[in-house]
Formats: structure tokens, C-alpha cells, sequence
């Protein structure tokens, strides 16, 4: 029997949430790229699970024959679970239950003479809610998860106590014409509204980026100033260097590396600015990574340009293209999600004339961007002209950052966009 046991874990694997970054300990499964029949090679991919920052393809640890997912579509799982079954030795398509009935029999035997008082099969496996141990077949456990039936309380028609679709489905019957206990939580929130609504779980994302939005809020002395900026240089540059600029970088010149560029001037006027609170202790960065916040379906995300200080006008303006690309495409790693010392954020794009953006902790500050507008301007010489302004505002944790550093900094980055030819020389 030992000889059998041995035999059995070198031919069935399982494939298991790996580690994936420090911070991320537990994922959703997205999708499934693989069906149990299916043959994988070491190294293939088998599912894409969604964390709260990237959605990361999980690859096999083993060449075989997938028998058995353990995990559907939509389920939570943690690092170190497993999800899926591999047979090192089966055939492809010859596999379509959880496992191969021999292994099951040959286990079974084995515990019988460990423990002849045993009855129940010993290969039993645990279903996605956590209830008592039953052996079910996928399409049984998504049957029951979606009627909400308990597994180990249906009764297999199967000699060795599989539980199929149909068992589910009779079990669900019987509970129809049962007196119905407490209602089911769907129907609880149905019932909480007269007219029709429509109940979606959120995604992991958006969890996490609730959750963190409202820890930034209530972890930080949070506080907005506002000042407006004339665009006319700006937009004036663009217009007679765009083309040049094109030609040469092949890439258009943008309003973000002018921001960007701004930004990382006024950031080394005003250091506390890069910087976060680490206990009793301030962490006060001496190098310029800027998170420039990319809206997608998914939710907000936030990748970073490293060392935006010794990039000139058209790598900043690449890197923010390639970064926007990949986030719209959901390809962004972690390494290009994490860190940041400064965020960026445009809400211009979508129309928003003024906002309180707030922080990307453990940052201290986010500069806010609005949309352009033409509105009338009194002159120095007392003049009306009609101006191209954008209203800026930069949100700043109070712990650390004054008031007056903080009007100070916005002020400047104001200076430094009126002014763009003086950033353009900085290079």
C-alpha cells in the first residue's frame, strides 16, 4: 500500500496560488485558460487570476493533463491554495472528472486496512465553501454554488459518493418543496427596494481601491489648495515645436511631461513634499518616481516614471504613452505599479473644472489637473483678455507639509508652466 500511496503523488500535482508580491496575499480567480482534458507543459499558463493591483497569469509547475479544477470562475483564493490538478500521465482528453477513478480505489483500500472501521471514501476533497469533506465533480460544485446548496448534504447517487449535477439538482428540488428557512441574502437586498435593481459584486480592484482611498482619508491630515494657471505659453510652444518634436521623437508633446517637468522643479524646492511618514520618522525621498493616474474599466490605477528628474521632455512623454497602453490593455506589472514618490492625476480629460484629488498613500502630496477653459483675465496693465486657464489644486498631508510650503510649492509649479521655456531649457 505504501508503494501504491508513493506511486499516486508522483503521477497527481496540484497547481497552487504562488507568491506574488509582498503586499498581495490573495487573488480572484479572472479566468480559466485551461479546461480539465486539456494537456499544459511546464511553465504554461493555466489561469489569470485578478489581485488588486494587476491581473498575473498563474503558470503550471508541471507537464500532464489537467483532471480537476478546484477553484470556478469568480472564486477568492489565497497564496499557497490549490486550484487545479495535474496528472502527470494521463492523456490528453482522456480525463474529464475531478480525478482518475484507480487512484480513488487504490487510496480507499489503503485506509482500509489503516482503519477497516472506515466507511466513508477517504479521497475526499473539501468544496469551495469550506463545509464537510465531499467528492463532487466541477460542473456539481458551480451548480451548487449558484443554487446555494450545501454538497454535504446531497445525497450521491454515485457507488463511491461522487456528487453529480443531477444530486445537486434533486437536492435543490426537495428544498423547494420544503418550507423555506431564512432568506437568502439576494433576496434580502431585493426586498429592501420597491422598484427592480440590479446586485453586482464588486471587483477585487475596486475593493481594494475603496478601501484604500478611505484609510487614506482617515490615516491622513488631508487638506487641498487651489491656484489656476495661464496656458497661453504653453499651448503657443506646443504649437510651434510640435512638429519638429514629432519628427525628431516620434511622439507629440503633450501638457503631462510640462506637468511632470514642474512637478519634479518645484518637488526639489520643496522636499517634505517627496516625501512619507514612517512611525515617528520621515522618509524623505531623494529621487523623483512620479505616478501619473491612468483611469481604466477596471478601476484607477497609477504607474510610475522613474527617475522623471533625468528623463528629458520626450522620454517622459514614451514612458506615460507605454505606461497608459499597458494599463488600458490591463499588461502592467507590479514593479511598474509600485513606489512613487509624487502622483499626477487629470481629471481635464473627462471635463472636471475643479476637484480634491486624494492622496496615494503613503505619498503626502497628488497634484490635481482640470480641464482648460476660456475665461476672462484682468491683465497687469489692467487689461481684459480672454485666456485658455486651468485650475489646479494639490491635496497634501498636513502632518508633515505647512500650509504655507504648500501654497508655496503649487505657486511655483504655476510659475514654472507659465514660464515653460525655462523647462524646456532644464531639458
Amino acid at each position: 500500500m505504501l508503494l501504491v500511496q508513493q506511486r499516486e503523488e508522483k503521477i497527481v500535482k496540484e497547481i497552487k496560488v504562488p507568491e506574488l508580491a509582498e503586499s498581495i496575499t490573495e487573488g480572484t480567480i479572472s479566468e480559466w485558460l485551461v479546461k480539465p482534458g486539456d494537456r499544459v507543459e511546464k511553465g504554461d499558463p493555466v489561469v489569470e487570476l485578478e489581485t488588486d493591483k494587476v491581473n498575473v497569469e498563474v503558470n503550471s509547475d508541471y507537464s500532464g493533463v489537467i483532471v480537476e479544477v478546484l477553484a470556478e470562475e469568480g472564486d477568492d483564493v489565497n497564496v499557497g491554495d490549490a486550484i487545479a490538478k495535474v496528472d502527470e500521465n494521463a492523456e490528453a482528453g482522456a480525463v474529464s472528472e475531478p480525478a482518475k477513478e484507480e487512484p480513488k480505489e487504490e487510496v480507499k483500500a489503503e485506509e482500509t486496512v489503516e482503519a477497516p472501521a472506515a466507511s466513508a471514501p477517504a479521497a475526499a476533497e473539501t468544496d469551495s465553501a469550506g463545509s464537510q469533506e465531499v467528492i463532487a465533480t466541477p460542473a456539481a460544485r458551480k451548480l451548487a454554488r449558484e443554487l446555494n446548496i450545501d454538497l454535504s448534504k446531497v445525497k450521491p447517487q454515485d457507488p463511491l459518493g461522487r456528487v453529480r449535477p443531477e444530486d445537486v439538482e434533486a437536492a435543490n428540488r426537495a428544498a423547494q418543496s420544503a418550507p423555506a428557512p431564512a432568506a437568502k441574502q439576494p433576496a434580502q437586498t431585493e426586498q429592501q427596494f420597491d422598484k427592480p435593481v440590479r446586485v453586482e459584486k464588486m471587483s477585487r480592484r475596486r475593493q481594494t481601491i475603496a478601501k484604500r482611498l478611505v484609510e487614506a482619508q482617515h490615516n491622513a491630515a488631508m487638506l487641498t489648495t487651489f491656484n489656476e494657471v495661464d496656458m497661453t505659453a504653453i499651448m503657443n510652444l506646443r504649437k510651434e515645436r510640435q512638429e519638429a518634436f514629432v519628427a525628431k521623437h516620434g511622439i507629440k508633446l503633450g501638457f503631462m511631461s510640462f506637468f511632470t517637468k514642474a512637478v519634479v522643479a518645484a518637488l526639489k524646492e520643496f522636499p517634505l513634499l517627496n516625501a512619507e511618514i514612517d512611525d515617528t520618522n520621515l522618509i524623505v525621498k531623494e529621487y523623483y518616481d512620479i505616478g501619473i493616474a491612468v483611469s481604466t474599466e477596471g478601476g484607477l490605477v497609477v504607474p510610475v516614471v522613474r527617475d522623471a528628474d533625468k528623463l528629458d521632455f520626450a522620454g517622459i512623454e514614451k514612458q506615460i504613452k507605454e505606461l497608459g497602453t499597458k494599463a488600458q490593455e490591463n499588461k502592467l506589472s507590479l514593479e511598474e505599479l509600485s513606489g512613487g514618490s509624487f502622483t499626477i492625476t487629470n481629471g481635464g480629460i473627462f471635463g472636471s473644472m475643479m476637484s480634491t484629488p486624494i492622496l496615494n498613500a503613503p505619498q503626502v502630496g497628488i497634484l490635481g489637473m482640470h480641464n482648460i477653459v476660456k475665461r476672462a483675465v484682468v491683465m497687469p496693465d489692467d487689461t481684459i483678455e480672454v485666456r485658455p486657464m486651468m485650475y489646479i489644486a494639490l491635496s497634501y498631508d498636513h502632518r508633515i507639509v505647512d500650509g504655507k510650503d504648500s501654497v508655496q510649492f503649487l505657486y511655483r509649479v504655476k510659475e514654472m508652466l507659465e514660464d515653460p521655456y525655462d523647462l524646456l531649457l532644464q531639458g
